[in-house]
This record gives C-alpha cells, sequence and structure tokens, in this order.
C-alpha cells in the first residue's frame, strides 16, 4: 500500500515566486503576473520605505492590497542577521513584520533572509517566534517539495541561463517517477523585479509567465500556501489499517492511495 500527497484538485504540481525588497519594480511585475493568474511571496524591508528605488508605505500598501500575493518579512533594514548580537537579530524580523501586520492586516509567517544569510542560531530563534518559513539564496535546479522550511531553498533565480529548459523539463516531468519519490512537484522562482530593469531582460519573466501558466495540473500558489498545504497533509492521522483517515486541519486535503484519488475535509473523518 502506497500513500502520496496531492496538491488541492489532486493536482501533481505547483509553482510559486519569491521577489525580494519591496521595490518601484514591483508594479510592473505583478501587472505582468496578472492576466496568468501566477501568485508571487513579496518579501518586504519595512524600514527602508521611500528610499531611493523602493516604495513607499502608501504605494506598497496600495499595490499589494487584495492582489492575492503574499507580504511577508525581509528584515526591517535588510541587515546581515549574523554580524548583530541575537537580540538585535530578532528586533529586526519582528520590527518588520510589526509593521507589516499594521499595514496589511492579519499575520506576517513567512521570510526571506537578507543575502540570505543564516545560521543554526538564527534558525532556532526565527522557530522560537512563529516563522512558518525563511528562504536562503541557494537553488537547487530542482523540484522537490523543501522538508526544511526555515533554510528554504528555491528551484532557481530568474537569471539562470537555463531557466526554459528548466520549465520545459518541470512540465514534462512525472511526479510517479521514482526519483521523485511519487510525491508532487514545486518550481520555485527568485529574484528582485530591479534586476529586471538592470539587465533590461523583462522577456524573461514574460515568457517564463507564458510558458508556465495555464496547466490543469499546476496550482499556482504563494509560498505561504505551500507550507500550510504541506503541513495539512503531514498532519493527517490514519488509523492503523490506513483504511480511515482523519483530517485535523482547516482545510481540505487530496491524496492519493493505492492509484485512487482521495480528497478528505477540514475536521473530518473519512474511510479509504
Amino acid at each position: 500500500m502506497n500513500i502520496f500527497m496531492r496538491f488541492p484538485e489532486g493536482k501533481t504540481k505547483a509553482v510559486t515566486l519569491n521577489y525580494d525588497d519591496g521595490v518601484v519594480q514591483d508594479k510592473r511585475l505583478i501587472e505582468i503576473l496578472k492576466p496568468y493568474g501566477i501568485k508571487a511571496t513579496f518579501n518586504i524591508n519595512s524600514g527602508l520605505f521611500g528610499k531611493p528605488g523602493r516604495l513607499t508605505e502608501d504605494e506598497a500598501k496600495e499595490l499589494y492590497t487584495g492582489s492575492g500575493h503574499e507580504v511577508s518579512a525581509h528584515t526591517l533594514t535588510h541587515s546581515f542577521l549574523d554580524k548583530m548580537p541575537l537580540s538585535m537579530a530578532t528586533e529586526e524580523v519582528l520590527a518588520d513584520r510589526r509593521n507589516l501586520e499594521r499595514i496589511f492586516g492579519g499575520v506576517v509567517r513567512g521570510m526571506a533572509y537578507p543575502y540570505g544569510v543564516q545560521n543554526d542560531t538564527i534558525v532556532e530563534q526565527l522557530k522560537s517566534i512563529g516563522t512558518a518559513y525563511s528562504r536562503v539564496a541557494d537553488s537547487t535546479n530542482d523540484f522537490r517539495i523543501p522538508t526544511d522550511w526555515l533554510r528554504l531553498t528555491a528551484t532557481c533565480h530568474h537569471n539562470h541561463p537555463a531557466l526554459m529548459e528548466l520549465v520545459d523539463k518541470f512540465l514534462k516531468a512525472d511526479p510517479n517517477a521514482e526519483k521523485y519519490g511519487r510525491s508532487p512537484l514545486l518550481f520555485h522562482l527568485w529574484g528582485h523585479s530591479y534586476e529586471f530593469d538592470r539587465n533590461d531582460n523583462w522577456h524573461v519573466i514574460e515568457e517564463f509567465a507564458k510558458k508556465i501558466a495555464f496547466k490543469d495540473e499546476v496550482w499556482y500558489a504563494t509560498t505561504i500556501q505551500i507550507y500550510d498545504y504541506v503541513k495539512a497533509y503531514n498532519n493527517l492521522i490514519f488509523n492503523v489499517e490506513c483504511s480511515c483517515v482523519f483530517n485535523p486541519s482547516g482545510q481540505t486535503v487530496w491524496f492519493e492511495k493505492d492509484g485512487v484519488q482521495h480528497s478528505v475535509g477540514a475536521n473530518e473523518t473519512i474511510r479509504i
């Protein structure tokens, strides 16, 4: 008997984007993504609002609110967290979250490390203050679901020379293949939208969106949505014979058992 996670509606693949700093070029990026239904997470330094090249607080509120994208932390002032006392590093994160929660409402649970820098002490501290995930600057060129969410890696940066080849590989990949452990696949793209201006290559993200969008097997989600879904799946409770399952989470979860698709609703118990 085998049981494998599937994404919402039984989809076998997911796509998410991560863009850092809260810069003015995010306006153009969001406009490009909008017709394709692709979701992004924007990691913002709230202490740098209004600085050259950065959105003002009012601009950020207008741009991101109600956009369907996620706002997450990136520290207050884009600091090297490993070069300051732990108490200061913690305040850099908490002050940023506090500001973002005040501006956008809700709970800010995600983050990206400035410069990708972290260490074991910082990771443990983020865990203690309720950070769900935090992205590093490493790329895997792979599509496996992450296991260490506080050292979250991405598939690649948008300047990867073989980006479109990786997209083709992702779309053609069989999630039922042994190499992927028969698990669903994730394409996680990251970068800074100001790089498109600097490199004069906005066509890259436009081509990426056009190539990867509107695929029936793909779930287009923010990073926190993917984190929450994977956590909900991992929290499913099966009886000893795996003939019955209870879902203690607040969302419906899909999985495959011996080739048959099942979904179990929030706080629901079903026989399988």
